[in-house]
């Protein structure tokens, strides 16, 4: 049986392998969850009102602080996991 950190690699490169793009939705959520994975909780300065993707990965990001990194990357292998039954 694989161990959380492979099944997180695996996952990583299935949905990079992805027939379809997933939503901005969807990846939106992944990046949040890669983010707090692989980095923690976020840091640094909130993007200026302008920088409208930016602020809005950031945004999301700050909304899982606290979120242990284990939690993260089974949710990010969850939402792959998903993706990859839409896209069969």
């Amino acid at each position: 049986m694989s161990t959380l950190n492979e099944q997180f690699n695996q996952a990583q490169l299935a949905v990079k392998a992805l027939s379809n793009r997933p939503s901005n939705a969807d990846l939106l959520t992944l990046y949040t969850l890669f983010k707090q994975a692989t980095e923690g909780d976020a840091t640094g300065e909130r993007p200026g009102a302008t920088a409208f993707v930016a602020r809005a990965k950031f945004d999301a990001w700050v909304a899982l602080a606290g979120m242990a990194s284990v939690d993260a990357m089974q949710k990010y292998i969850d939402v792959v996991e998903s993706l990859l039954v839409l896209n069969a």
